[in-house]
């Protein structure tokens, strides 16, 4: 295919917006739209190598696979190097074993499917995984590897003009998916190929129907085309639900912009968007590690510019001396492709990835004490399993241990998880069962429309189905009451407004009161959690500066009691002058974790978080003990 300046200064475009976006987002709100940018151009790249090939009898699923990982593996090998060997000398064990795990998925392209099991892209958590911007390359790579097999399959049963048509079908059928799954599974959907694919075939459907348009019309095309994408980057935000129906907006633009076929644009042709477009992907992969460490290392804002700087430099270098380098594409033999270098080098650093995983980041060699702390601020080995990010019915729940007996449940978010594990395991020596019930970030939402709350309808129909189990006498409650109430980490108060509470933080309340009192008319006892003290920052990072400043681990100060209950002032006085029933149970976790000073992150050895909210499954061992007093 001849080259292109357009689409090579449009690549530019893509890549300015996910850079800025990610050093500062108020500088591109919604510049992760580049992503989207990105899948276009390859869906119309890819098609047009494809169906030449098809055309002409003498496309090579083979070749075609080689001439991807030689132009897509050689600078990813090289940054996922550097990156085990630079966390080698700074990351602590635990980063590391993290780190390997990310390499070993973005070296294999399945690192899409590993962010998606782990939380969101836009979460905080995310300025914690080094590689996590490969998750799109990902979901390229698995579109190279079942788009021309299905495209070879179908041509030896049909016309090519037939498998064009069916090219729009399953576009149409592919968007309409996105819409759907983005506002059932937002995570699954920004993910996950079955998402994205539409985008990379309108790609192709640009290649597989151009048309023939005069200069002006041309012009204009291509002008509405820019105008929708910088839309996109300008006006879109975090909380655009995404893809979804919003991703047309980008996606349409680019479309027409390929379509456009404009040369000699003074947006994508002149010098400089054509040297970014060349660095474009070596730009991408080294812009994301150099965002993460201003987060891990804690470096001044100064810094953004510097590194942003950088990235571009790295980016030309990779450019220059890794990706134009003239790999073989073509072997006398099938067997002769495991010659292939770019294939050694993913299964070099793959190995590499799996064996530092599986030896924990060499966890081995830290001090002994180090690494009991370590080994125990880990969270429930259920909470994958059981805790949901979406609906799902309440009698899919998890049962543990006893399930022809379950007399306890508990109901609540994420704070409830190794509470849930360690009341369980305590209640599985009498031969009694638990059922779990949490969905992540739910507010209390008895009683309410589905419009209130994400996990509405859950709530509804788990509360309903504790109440209707007759068996189930004993149920915990427990909240996040600091961001369901109070709005989050950091101490703010908008559930007040000029000194008054606000009716939806009361609205908020009423349904915790309405819940608990529901259960309480029909239960034995029901036991109700204040707040749970959270820390300022993850134990483990705690963990981390007194191993580094070798300083012990027996007793680590979070933060103080005040700053805990000034966080939580609002539930804290409404619990201690709420009147229940006296079958409801108050647990004050604070006298477990705080003393009348300080509220502790380790307590004579003993981690009780496993990051900076939740409680570890040690430190829920002791939440429960209060649950049950000699």
């Amino acid at each position: 295919m001849n080259f292109r300046k357009d689409i090579n200064g449009l690549r530019a475009v893509a890549v300015v917006a996910v850079v800025l976006f990610h050093f500062n987002a108020s500088w591109m709100p919604g510049g992760f739209a580049g992503v989207d940018v990105f899948f276009v151009i390859s869906g119309f790249l890819m098609t047009g190598i494809i169906f030449k090939g098809l055309e002409n009898n003498k496309f090579s699923l083979l070749q075609f696979y080689i001439a991807r990982a030689n132009r897509i593996i050689p600078a990813l090998a090289l940054l996922c190097f550097v990156l085990l060997l630079c966390g080698w000398l700074v990351l602590l064990p635990y980063e590391y074993e993290k780190l390997a795990k990310h390499v070993t998925g973005s070296i294999g392209f399945i690192s899409n499917i590993l962010y998606w099991k782990e939380s969101g892209y836009f979460d905080v958590s995310s300025h914690e995984k080094w590689l996590l911007h490969t998750w799109s390359l990902s979901v390229e790579w698995q579109f190279y590897i079942i788009y021309p097999a299905l495209l070879l399959i179908l041509s030896k049963f049909i016309s090519l003009a037939n498998i064009r048509r069916s090219l729009l079908l399953l576009t149409l059928i592919g968007f309409i998916t996105c819409i759907f799954v983005t506002y059932s599974s937002p995570r699954t959907s920004y993910f996950l190929l079955h998402t994205r694919a539409w985008e990379m075939m309108l790609g192709g459907l640009a290649f597989l129907y151009p048309v023939t348009l005069s200069k002006t019309q041309s012009r204009l095309i291509e002008i509405l085309g820019i105008a929708l994408v910088i839309y996109a980057y300008v006006f879109f935000t975090e909380k655009t639900p995404w893809p979804g129906f919003y991703a047309l907006v980008p996606v349409m633009g680019t479309y027409l912009v390929l379509l456009s076929q404009r040369g000699n644009s003074i947006v994508t042709s002149n010098i400089v968007s054509q040297k970014l477009g060349a660095w474009s992907y070596s730009i991408y992969l080294w812009h994301w590690p150099l965002v993460v460490a201003i987060y891990y290392f804690s470096l001044p804002e100064s810094f953004t510019f510097i590194l942003l700087g950088l990235s571009v430099f790295l980016g030309f270098l990779s450019h220059r001396y890794v990706e134009k380098v003239n790999f073989t594409r073509t072997f006398p033999t099938t067997l002769s492709y495991l010659k292939a270098k770019p294939i050694w080098m993913a299964m070099v650093l793959g190995l590499s990835g799996s064996f530092i995983y599986f030896k924990e980041g060499f966890i081995n060699l830290a001090p002994k004490d180090y690494r009991y702390v370590t080994e125990n601020a880990k969270p429930s080995p259920y909470r994958d399993k059981c805790h949901l990010h979406q609906y799902a019915s309440p009698e899919s729940a998890c049962a543990y241990f006893h399930e022809d007996n379950v007399q306890w449940a508990t109901l609540a978010d994420s704070h409830s998880i190794e509470i849930a594990y360690a009341l369980a395991t305590k209640l599985k020596k009498d031969n009694i069962g638990l059922k779990h019930f949490s969905f992540s970030g739910c507010v209390p939402s008895y009683s309410e429309t589905d419009s209130f709350s994400p996990c509405a309808r859950w709530y509804n129909e788990t509360v309903n189905y504790i109440l209707n189990d007759t068996k189930i006498q004993n149920v915990v409650f427990i909240h996040r009451y600091s961001s369901q109430l109070v709005g989050g980490s950091a101490l703010a108060y908008p559930e007040k407004s000029n000194g008054e509470i606000t009716a939806d933080t009361k609205r908020k309340t009423n349904n915790i009161d309405t819940v608990i009192l529901a259960l309480a008319a029909s239960k034995s006892n029901v036991y109700v959690f204040y707040p749970v003290p959270e820390l300022p920052i993850d134990i483990n990072k705690l963990i981390g500066e007194n191993y580094r400043n070798n300083l012990p681990f027996q007793n680590i100060v979070g933060t103080t009691r005040d700053w805990y209950e000034t966080r939580n002032e609002y539930i804290i006085k409404h619990f201690d002058n709420a009147n229940y029933p006296s079958n409801v149970k108050l647990i004050k976790p604070q006298e477990a974790l705080c003393d009348s000073i300080s509220c502790f992150a380790i307590k004579d050895n003993v981690p009780l978080y496993f990051d900076d909210d939740h409680p570890s499954v040690l430190g829920a061992e002791k939440l429960v003990t209060m649950m049950f007093p000699e």
